[in-house]
Order: C-alpha cells, then sequence, then structure tokens
C-alpha cells in the first residue's frame, strides 16, 4: 500500500518542517525553517494545523536551535581505554565489541544482572521501543527512567482506580485544581497559559493552587493555599475532610460507582481539620471555602505534579487528590477527570508490584526507584547489577546524590551510554554511541493524555543525521543483529510477505507469532528490519507503530473508527502520512467506564497501605528542617528558561542566566543576603555557591534553586549554575514509590564574603 508523504512548505527565504517541540510534555506543534546546505533553525513558529496545540508554543520552543546547534555533538563511536581515555573506533567495531561484552556478563552472571536506564525523554520515545528486543536477547529483566522519580506513586494508585492514567478537563471545569503544579511554567495543560487566562476571566470557574510559592499561575488563582513546604498531605486531608464531614459528597455517585466507602469514611471522619489547617499553615476559613467551592461545583479536574510527587508523602497525596474527585462524583464527565486510550503505556499500572533483586524495594509501574539504583550496584550482594546500558539520559547528574550514584557506575563491570552528547554520565562510560538529534531521525513520544480525541504525532527529521551519528532504532538494530537474537529464516519469511503487501505481512507474522513465543517479544526488531524498508521516506524507525496501529484497533476499534480510520493499516497509514499529528480514537463521553478493569465497574476507594500512612500522619514528620539545616530548598524549580537538561548550552537563557538562588526577603535580610550577592548552600551532602536572588513569592524557611543547571559540558568542571543532585539525599524518599524529596531538602545558606575563596562545589558535607 503506499503512502502519501506530503512535502515540506518551500519558499524563497526556506523550507518550513512541521514538527514538534521537545521540551515537555506537551509536545506542542512547530514549524521550523531551514535554510538548505545549512543546519540552523532559521525560524520556529507554531504550526496552527496541529491536532492537539492549533498554534500555541510557550517562549521555550522559540529557542529550539540551542538544542539542535548549541551543543558539542559525538560523531563517532567511543571506547575507554586501561588508561581511562577515549579511542574513536568504527561503528562495526564498537557493536560487535558491545554486544560480546554485554553477552560475556549474560554468560557469567546471568542477564538479570543487565540493567538499563532511559528509552526517551520527554520527545524521544521511540528508540526504547527497539531497546526492547536487544534486553530481551540478553535475559534484562529490570529498568528504569525518570519517570521513577516523577509519576509512579500517582501511577500505583491509579492502577488501584482507573487502572491507567487520567486527566483533567481543564478547557470546561467549574473547578481547576493544581497540586504542586505551575501550569504558567511547566505546561502540562495542551494550550496552558491560553487556558489559564480563560479560566481566570471567567467569573462562573474557579481556580484553586495548593502551592508554598505564590506562583504566576497563583497569580491567576481565586484561592492559592499557599502551604508550608511539605505540608501538603495535611492541606489535602484537611480538603476530604471537610466535604466528607460537611456532606459535599456526590451521594448517587459513591453508591452507585464505588465501593469501600464507608472504610474510607471512618479515617477520614477522624480528621482534626483545625489542626491540619495549623500544619499546613494555611487559614482553616479558607480551606473551607475552597473545599465547599470544590464540593458544589458541577465539574472539578485537578492536576499534581512535581511540587508535590517529589516531596514527603507523595504517594498520600496521589490518594488523597483523587479521592476529593471521587467523592464529589468529577469522574467520566464534561469537566472532571478522564480516562483515555492509549497508543502505548508508559509503564505498568498494576497493583502487584515486583521487587528489586537486592534491596527488596516495590517497584511500582515495573520501574527500578530511581533512588535505589546505586544500591542495587554498590554492594557484594550476588543479585547485584553488573553491567548497565543507558540510553537518552544522564543520571550522573538527575538522580539524588550524584557522589553516590558516580561511585555506582564506578562499581559497574561494564556501561554503555547512547547520547548526541558526551554527558556527566557518558564520561563514566566504558563505550558512548553518538545518537542522531530529535530533529535529525524519525521520532515520537507516548504522552497521549487526552479525552475524548486522542492523538499522536509521528515527526519527520528535520536535518539529515549529523555525519558520523545514527538514529537510536538503527543502533540497537545493530545490536540485536550481533547477537544473533532472531532466526534467519523468520526474517526472511517475513521479508518476502512484507514484498507482496499488508495482508500477506499480517497473516505471516500472526502465523510467526503462533509458532513462536519469542515473536511479540522481539516485534519491533523484526518489524524494523523486516516492514521497515518498505516505508516510504525512509521511515524505517516508523515500523513498530504498525505493530500498535493493530493494538489500538483491538483495544479501541470503535474509537478508531470514529477518529476517521477504518482499520489498523489506514490508521499506519495517517500516522506514517501526517506532519501535524493524527487523532488516533475519539471516544464517546461514557466511554470513560468501559476502561476501568474493575468487573463491577465501581472504584474500590480503601487502599490499605495508604489509610494505614493517614491514619498515622504525624505532625511532628512536617517539619523536616533543623537547627544545622533550617531551610527547606526547592532543589528544582521551573522557571521561564529551564528546560531539564536537554538543552547544552546556557547561552538559551535569556533571562535568570546564572540560575539564581531565590528566598525570602525576610530570610535574606535575617542572614545579610542582598540581591547579586554570592551564598553558599550547605546540605546533608554536600555543598554550592549561588547568586541570590530576592524573591516576594517565596515565604520565610523556603529557597528554591532552578532545574537545568550545573551541566559540565567540556568535562572541566566549569559549570554555570547548581548541579542540584551533589545537594540531595538519596536516602530521602517516599516509602512506597522511592520518589526523591528533591522539592524538600533540609539546607542552610550562608553568606560568601569576597574573601572566600571555597570552591562553588564541594560534593562532601563540610
Amino acid at each position: 500500500m503506499s503512502i502519501a508523504m506530503p512535502p515540506e512548505t518551500a519558499t524563497e527565504d526556506g523550507t518550513w518542517h512541521k514538527t514538534a517541540c521537545i521540551l515537555c510534555e506537551n509536545n506542542c506543534g512547530v514549524q521550523i525553517l531551514t535554510v538548505e546546505g545549512q543546519r540552523t533553525f532559521r525560524k520556529i513558529r507554531g504550526d496552527k494545523d496541529h491536532v492537539s496545540t492549533h498554534g500555541y508554543t510557550c517562549n521555550k520552543a522559540l529557542r529550539l536551535d540551542h538544542y539542535q546547534n548549541g551543543s558539542q555533538r559525538l560523531t563517532t563511536p567511543l571506547r575507554r581505554e586501561a588508561d581511562g581515555t577515549f579511542t574513536p573506533v568504527d561503528w562495526d567495531t564498537a557493536i560487535a565489541e558491545i554486544a560480546q561484552r554485554f553477552a560475556a556478563v549474560r554468560d557469567t552472571h546471568g542477564g538479570d544482572k543487565i540493567f538499563f536506564y532511559g528509552g526517551g525523554g520527554q520527545g524521544n520515545h521511540l528508540g526504547g521501543a527497539y531497546a526492547g528486543p536487544f534486553l530481551k536477547g540478553l535475559g534484562s529483566r529490570y529498568r528504569s527512567n525518570p519517570l521513577a522519580q516523577e509519576k509512579t506513586g500517582e501511577a500505583w494508585v491509579d492502577a488501584h482506580f482507573t487502572g491507567g492514567h487520567t486527566h483533567g478537563d481543564f478547557e470546561h471545569a467549574e473547578v481547576s485544581v493544581f497540586i504542586g503544579k505551575n501550569p504558567f511554567q511547566s505546561h502540562g495543560v495542551a494550550r496552558a497559559r491560553t487556558v489559564l487566562k480563560e479560566i481566570s476571566k471567567d467569573p462562573a470557574r474557579s481556580m484553586i493552587v495548593i502551592d508554598p510559592i505564590r506562583t504566576e499561575t497563583a497569580d491567576l488563582a481565586d484561592f492559592h493555599l499557599q502551604v508550608k513546604p511539605g505540608t501538603d498531605a495535611w492541606c489535602l486531608s484537611a480538603i476530604l475532610a471537610i466535604l466528607v464531614q460537611q456532606d459535599l459528597l456526590d451521594h448517587r455517585f459513591l453508591a452507585e460507582h464505588t465501593r469501600d466507602y464507608e472504610t474510607v469514611a471512618d479515617v477520614v471522619r477522624a480528621i482534626d481539620i483545625s489542626a491540619h489547617a495549623a500544619v499546613c499553615g494555611v487559614d482553616e476559613e479558607l480551606l473551607r471555602r475552597a473545599a465547599t467551592r470544590i464540593g458544589t461545583a458541577t465539574s472539578v479536574s485537578t492536576y499534581e505534579d512535581l511540587g508535590v510527587q517529589q516531596s514527603p508523602n507523595s504517594t498520600l497525596i496521589s490518594y488523597l487528590n483523587k479521592l476529593i474527585w471521587l467523592v464529589t462524583g468529577n469522574f467520566a464527565k464534561q469537566g472532571g477527570m478522564q480516562p483515555h486510550s492509549w497508543m502505548f503505556p508508559l509503564g505498568d499500572y498494576s497493583t502487584r508490584m515486583r521487587s528489586t533483586p537486592v534491596t527488596g524495594a516495590p517497584m511500582p509501574g515495573g520501574l527500578v526507584p530511581c533512588n535505589i539504583i546505586a544500591e542495587e550496584i554498590v554492594t557484594d550482594h550476588p543479585d547485584r547489577f553488573r553491567a548497565m546500558l543507558i540510553e537518552s539520559s544522564n543520571p550522573a547528574h538527575s538522580l539524588a546524590d550524584s557522589q553516590m550514584f558516580r561511585r555506582a557506575l564506578h562499581e559497574l563491570e561494564f556501561v554503555v551510554v547512547i547520547d548526541v552528547t558526551m554527558t556527566e554520565t557518558a564520561r563514566l562510560a566504558d563505550y558512548v554511541l553518538p545518537a542522531a538529534s530529535q530533529y535529525e531521525k524519525y521520532e515520537a513520544t507516548f504522552f497521549n493524555f487526552e479525552f475524548p480525541r486522542n492523538s499522536f504525532h509521528l515527526r519527520a527529521p528535520v536535518l539529515d543525521p549529523l555525519p558520523g551519528t545514527l538514529p537510536e532504532p538503527e543502533i540497537y538494530a545493530r545490536l540485536t543483529r550481533a547477537l544473533r537474537a532472531v532466526k534467519p529464516l523468520h526474517l526472511a519469511v517475513l521479508r518476502a510477505a512484507a514484498r507482496w503487501g499488508r495482508t500477506p505481512f499480517r497473516t505471516a507474522f500472526a502465523a510467526l507469532a503462533v509458532l513462536d513465543k519469542k515473536t511479540l517479544a522481539m516485534a519491533p526488531f523484526l518489524l524494523y528490519e523486516t516492514l521497515g524498508p518498505t516505508l516510504p521516506g525512509n521511515a524505517r524507525a516508523a515500523a513498530v507503530l504498525w505493530a500498535l496501529a493493530q493494538r489500538t484497533a483491538r483495544t479501541y476499534p470503535d474509537a478508531m473508527r470514529r477518529a476517521g480510520h477504518a482499520n489498523a493499516d489506514a490508521l499506519f497509514d495517517a500516522i506514517v502520512a501526517g506532519r501535524s499529528g493524527v487523532v488516533f480514537s475519539e471516544d464517546r463521553q461514557d466511554d470513560a467506564w468501559d476502561y476501568l478493569p474493575h468487573p463491577d465497574k465501581r472504584f474500590p476507594l480503601a487502599i490499605p497501605e495508604l489509610l494505614r500512612i493517614l491514619d498515622e500522619l504525624d505532625p511532628a514528620t512536617a517539619v523536616q528542617t533543623s537547627a544545622q539545616f533550617p531551610v527547606v530548598l526547592a532543589a528544582g524549580q521551573r522557571r521561564p528558561f529551564t528546560a531539564n537538561t536537554i538543552i547544552h548550552d546556557d547561552r538559551w537563557r535569556l533571562r535568570d542566566t546564572e540560575g539564581a538562588l531565590r528566598l525570602s526577603r525576610p530570610d535574606a535580610e535575617a542572614l545579610g543576603l542582598a540581591n547579586g550577592d554570592q551564598a553558599r548552600v550547605v546540605t546533608e551532602r554536600g555543598s554550592a555557591l549561588a547568586a541570590v536572588e530576592i524573591d516576594e513569592r517565596m515565604q520565610a524557611g523556603h529557597a528554591a534553586l532552578p532545574n537545568g543547571f550545573g551541566l559540565d559540558h567540556h568535562g572541566d568542571g566549569a559549570m554555570v549554575g547548581v548541579a542540584l543532585n551533589q545537594l540531595t539525599d538519596a536516602r530521602r524518599r517516599d516509602p512506597i514509590s522511592g520518589a526523591p524529596w528533591h522539592k524538600n531538602v533540609p539546607a542552610r545558606i550562608e553568606l560568601v564574603t569576597s574573601t572566600d575563596t571555597t570552591s562553588a562545589m564541594t560534593g562532601a558535607h563540610p
């Protein structure tokens, strides 16, 4: 079957390419202007044809040239020699040696001792799909990625309730609640700033923000519940208690769609609302007014994010958040919380959790918690991880307690990194493989969270790959070939079937899956090798989407047809041909109930582990500071010019170029600090220097450093801003999800005099 590939738009100024931003989960559609023979992005603008963002973009997307052209790119595989230096090697040599060494680890210690970290960031998930067959060929069983330090606690709660992710309908909600979330800067809501302003201007709608900082979103809110840092659980439990104790409930919803309500209510009725208000520092009357607004609204949507998901009691907070919208009946209606279809789920939404091999830590979402990884390596336990494959990630910089994680990398027998540039993690690897950038290959993400119309965007390359680099799917295909993990006969049969057309190919693939149980596990590789070469426009990496289109047709047949796709092949063709995304499913409102995994379609409200934590919530634990470390540091604040660490060019920032330490005026005055002064931030794990910015948005006892700074671009120790995880402690983590408490780091702040020559980063307790 032929697929119509629309041409890019050529003008006298150059060629406009439709693609998407890669800096946050929204992946807003953009157009990029290039000139033949040049690799720079001349202009960037929103794509008005994009199926979900309709031309909207924020300021960050307009700076994407600094991602594409700002870093020192890797252009050849590198091998570490015995003296610690790196030697360039050709691709064939690198692939053969890497496959051989991973196989040696498998044969000596077992494939389950090979650990995979990565699989994509905010914009590149296709590579992760192709990693699976290589890992399967090695017998690898454990993996992780940045979601395991953010979202797995919420996912575990979702597994109990909806069996999958839920998202708010903020465009229609009468009341929108943002918990540890500042969508004005971090987005997460399609057309975030437009939607926030629409809510703010509508007298019939309300916005509630729960955040210790008066954020830009809080400026637009009707209710800002400015909690003390780390006390969100007390705030949310007080709101839930007000709803229950004042009977602001949807009794019909509870009777028809839930069970175990009385088990929950018995615990909630015992909550002392006044005491919880005092703990979280929010006026009780304000709490009651906010709760009443929630309890009397026709629709409520909520959004929790890293402000609480990387703070104490994070999994409990997820539970309380969802109980609030469940007891008020805000599910499966316009303006409420919605489940959604998936092209492919990002995690394992299961109530049953595996555990890690050494420490026995729970693995919500099927992922090893990031704060646990080092403990699974730095030990003499026979089941410790022995080797690590790291793709599109920089855990030596981005995970808590960098010193400990770097030690763990040194302890491993073998480390391979796949990345576009020489990161802090890559410098500790045995081999480094250079990847094409996200605008030099076909790419996509599985952040498909929309309801009722859900969309998927396969992005075509804007530029040719930089010479010497390869896309991750090709890297994994070469590694899998080197393992000889697939029988040549199977490949020959599927290649022949692909030449005859989609129907023979589908029949042959189904027959092979019956004959060989390994077929499905190796499917991405099989598709890449057989169907991939038949795709137009060198779209070989899109081959795995054929299998996902088949999955969509099986799982959501009616929704797929309502979206305009007669069958799986029609959907796949539309995805490959589309340049502004494709709606792949269109649900009706009542279809939301079909997503629930429970046979009786009732929410089981009681989660015993979390009810026990709620019942035992101790006000003494609300205070994490001490006389030695009296300030709560938020390590990783989102600001107008922060974007994780994906941009390796500090020049992209137009403001806050040094990543200032923000603190309140009372704290600054008490410490004798003024704007621009150098201050030392000291924690249990390390210290760092930062320029001071007095911020009226901060409350006393609270300070913040931004995310995305402190990158050592050249390996010489010179960096702009603070590398936050020199300050964080991996032992401070949620007891269920293992999520780090990055937003609640006990610290002290000291004035640095002009004669102080202390290093900007000591990396050790002072």
